[in-house]
């Protein structure tokens, strides 16, 4: 007899309940397709309007709160994480494919987040000026935008959120949140781990379902007043349309297309543990991964001869053995994306060094690397690729690295600045002149010396500029400047009419 499948619900204005309709959908493991784990709702517009109307009495209350005490919830939250990290990780890692190693830094950065979140509660400093007049007193403070929307990718299903939901509840916003639909039970996790440290109902109401419906109908609810959304940059400019009609805050995380720069004078073997990590970490599915790698014409062959080799010996399979290196894409239709790219790149002329084609496996076998179970994709290396080639500036969001050549670290910059986005930069070099000069030059919101396009950590502003972004940034004290608006008090006790610059000119 098949196990029976454990049925998940939202969690809107302190109550779990189906959707509306009572429709559903399944979330099965990318690395064992045939496994589910769940149904989850598919929710409507109407589950999304009671959603927004909860969350907008909750901030009535939710509000008034002092923001040390909604700080003191994340903490408790980061606590209850610590506790359960290997477990959230293992569902984490079901769910969305990962290595558990992965899957448990994913965890710690919401640690991590809730920790630096609790402090900030005692943190929200405003600005205070002399005045221009006598007897008169000006003062600035944040105050919460609202009801917010949240609507999350995949990739990673802890950090992301909690960049998101504990720096808006500790600045005392509410929320309604729509996790992606490939990764509702680590959503549902982490809104249970929130109820559990005390948060008020109707603060955070979590509305599964797809995002044409309910990503759309969080966009436009008229209720929710933000919305942070990352994804893809065609999604995002939807979003962002549909905010600039309504006068919404928007913050957007959108693609990548990321640069390692590998100059002749660098530490080759640390560079490539970089390229390595950055191209085929998490499958290469992070907006981060280092999708080209720019090599210098001296060190070129030397380095791309020790990449294949290295790149040969990863090993794929699920996410929760031990031995995996490289989990699977998360599900068919990106895994044929990723196929359809390798097949452009060998139609552009570059050359497959390494991969390029889904692997193989021992179909029926009870080994846990049999990879025809699941969405798996060898990691692909393509030399001999040119700027403007489809897969050096294209996002793939895959495990598929394009390595260029380039003579100088001018040409390298440019080479970097060439595409349509500005995530994250690396550049490897001895020279601390070379290095200060990408610092400067690399047009993205992230730059890495001597290190991989990856490894953003809670306490730093996360984001890019050009496509990747509009200008906000999630982490760090830089996301609280989403969170609030400022209000500026002018306290005048001269006991007379002043007329600021009427009277002071």
């Amino acid at each position: 007899m098949q196990p029976m499948t454990q049925k998940f619900q939202n969690y809107i204005g302190g109550r779990w309940s189906d959707s509306s309709d009572g429709k559903t959908f399944e979330n099965r493991n990318p690395a064992n397709w045939q496994e589910v784990l769940g149904t989850f709702p598919l929710s409507t517009k109407e589950d999304v309007d009671r959603a927004a109307k909860a969350a907008e009495a909750a901030f009535r209350k939710w509000r008034l709160v002092p923001a040390p005490e909604r700080g003191s919830i994340m903490r408790k939250v980061g606590d209850i994480m610590v506790a359960r990290k290997e477990e959230i990780a293992r569902i984490m890692t079901r769910e969305m494919g990962k290595p558990l190693l992965e899957t448990r830094g994913d965890v710690q950065e919401g640690i991590d987040t809730a920790y630096y979140c609790a402090t900030e509660g005692r943190r929200l400093f405003g600005i205070n000026t002399p005045s221009e007049l006598r007897n008169k007193l000006n003062l600035s403070f944040r105050v919460p935008v609202g009801v917010c929307g949240l609507i999350t990718p995949w990739n990673f299903p802890m950090a992301i959120p909690t960049w998101n939901l504990f720096p808006g509840l500790v600045a005392g916003n509410t929320f309604v949140f729509k996790p992606a639909e490939d990764t509702p039970q680590t959503a549902t996790v982490l809104t249970e781990i929130l109820l559990e440290a005390g948060l008020p109902e109707g603060c955070l109401n979590l509305v599964h379902g797809a995002g044409t419906t309910v990503g759309a109908a969080i966009t436009e609810h008229p209720v929710i007043r933000a919305i942070s959304f990352t994804g893809s940059t065609a999604t995002g400019r939807i979003v962002a349309e549909a905010c600039g009609r309504q006068t919404k805050h928007v913050c957007l995380e959108m693609g990548g297309k990321n640069a390692e720069i590998v100059m002749d004078d660098a530490d080759l073997d640390l560079a490539l543990e970089g390229a390595l990590w950055g191209a085929f970490g998490t499958t290469g599915q992070r907006c981060t991964a280092t999708s080209r790698l720019i090599l210098h014409e001296k060190i070129h062959d030397e380095f791309v001869q020790k990449l294949v080799a290295q790149a040969a010996r990863l090993r794929l399979g699920d996410g929760l053995e031990s031995t995996t290196d490289v989990g699977p894409v998360i599900n068919e239709k990106q895994r044929k994306n990723i196929e359809r790219y390798v097949r452009i790149g060998r139609e552009e002329g570059a050359t497959c060094a390494l991969g390029g084609g889904i692997p193989g496996g021992q179909a029926g076998s009870t080994d846990p690397r049999d990879l025809t179970k699941g969405w798996f994709f060898q990691p692909t290396i393509f030399t001999g690729v040119t700027p403007t080639m489809r897969i050096a500036t294209e996002e793939i969001f895959g495990p598929v690295l394009s390595v260029l050549k380039c003579s100088s670290l001018e040409e390298a910059i440019e080479i970097n600045n060439s595409v349509i986005y500005g995530l994250s930069s690396s550049i490897y070099t001895r020279d601390v002149n070379k290095a200060m000069v990408a610092a400067r030059d690399l047009e993205t919101g992230i730059t890495y010396i001597n290190s991989a396009t990856i490894g953003a950590e809670a306490h730093m502003p996360f984001g890019g500029v050009k496509a990747t972004g509009n200008g906000h940034r999630e982490g760090g004290w830089a996301v609280f400047d989403f969170y609030t608006e400022w209000k500026s008090v002018y306290i005048d006790y001269s006991g007379k009419l002043q007329r600021a610059q009427i009277d002071n000119s």
